[in-house]
């Protein structure tokens, strides 16, 4: 289990380090005016009548220095803390392509809007489905399709021809695939939510558009399936079950695409739970009432600030056992002292940072 937790904490470290570093440089590089006289360069302490109070002040031509204890106060020129205050006023305004970017917090740069209407807070985004995407989503699907097929055929050939062996064994690896497909999500959404941002590398899209839907859930709604699920095909696409294929045999192979799959379906079943029963076919009800997709009443529940739990999204069979095991807080204890970086939710709630920090994993309801 240790080595589980040391693994799945190295995901956001990227993200979070890229966070810590973003800013640190920011701390050094931030006005300051708790800055005594004595610590200003000469140029910004300005000795006239209007601006020393106290006309003892004793200058050494030679090193160009003041002397401190000959200053009673010194006052700070108007025009210099009114561009202070703007400076920080200005660092405050943050967006998704900044480092600390949290929705939920002051200055974050997303607010929500008033009624249901879409936001859109990766630049370049669109809701309208493009031949590109249509292309994309269903050569993937095409492609898996046929590495499903060919693994099935081996696994028949390695059974000697046994047709009922080989489908009980093929239904013991979708079900295994689907529980850890939704364990999978999890950590996927628990990360993305939680650190990095718009410009983090290779993920900064996925994290924007993940921490930016807290603002308007319901724009995921407007999307139809390719362009919903279409940038998942390139982590879990062709190319990587071409990879996993070659260096694994029929039964891995055949997991792995069904794990694949379910990954790539699962932004399109987390469009499912924000979506009403008038607006979804029946079948998709019943997948939700049966459990097989995640319901709406479950993943409502993560859309509550601190957005701290409930984190998988295919079928939310994990969720119980993740957030009352602690697991994603213990991740986030060991993120934070590898490097320091909090995570968003801990930003959110000062609460759950102090609860964590002590050892107290347990998600209260």
């Amino acid at each position: 289990m240790k080595i589980l937790y040391t693994t799945v904490a190295i995901l956001p470290t990227a993200a979070a380090f890229s966070s810590f570093y973003g800013t640190q440089s920011r701390r050094h590089c931030s006005p300051s005016s708790s800055l005594q006289p004595e610590q200003l360069p000469f140029s910004t302490v300005v000795l006239s009548s209007s601006f020393v109070k106290e006309s003892s002040v004793d200058f050494d031509v030679n090193t160009g220095t003041i002397d401190s204890d000959s200053v009673a106060t010194v006052a700070i020129p108007q025009q210099q803390q009114q561009q202070s205050a703007f400076q920080r006023e200005e660092e405050q305004k943050r967006s998704y392509l900044d480092d600390g970017f949290v929705f939920g917090l002051e200055g974050s740069g997303l607010d929500r809007p008033k009624g249901k209407v879409s936001q859109l807070v990766v630049e370049g985004d669109s809701l309208e489905t493009t031949n590109w995407q249509r292309a994309v989503v269903w050569g993937t699907l095409l492609g898996h399709a046929g590495f499903l097929t060919t693994a099935f055929v081996e696994m028949l050939q390695v059974n000697h021809g046994n047709v009922g062996w080989t489908m009980l064994q093929s239904v013991l690896l979708i079900v295994s695939s689907w529980i850890l497909a939704d364990f999978g999500s999890g950590v996927l959404h628990w990360s993305v939510d939680n650190y990095g941002n718009g410009r983090t590398p290779i993920m900064g899209g996925i994290i924007a558009a993940f921490q930016g839907h807290h603002s308007a859930p319901w724009t995921i709604t407007e999307r139809g399936f390719e362009n919903n699920v279409y940038k998942l095909c390139v982590p879990f696409g062709i190319a990587t079950m071409g990879l996993l294929s070659y260096l694994t045999g029929p039964f891995a192979t055949f997991f792995l695409t069904v794990f694949c799959v379910l990954e790539i379906l699962s932004q399109e079943f987390h469009k499912w739970s924000h979506m009403t029963k008038s607006q979804t076919p029946n079948w998709v009800d019943r997948l939700q009432q049966v459990g097989l997709t995640i319901g709406r009443k479950p993943h409502a529940q993560h859309h509550l600030a601190p957005y701290d739990g409930n984190y998988c999204i295919i079928s939310g069979v994990c969720n119980p056992m993740l957030d009352q095991s602690g697991f994603f807080r213990r991740l986030e204890h060991m993120v934070y002292k590898m490097n320091g970086v909090e995570s968003n939710a801990w930003k959110l709630d000062t609460k759950l940072k102090e609860r964590t920090l002590q050892g107290n994993y347990k998600l209260i309801d």
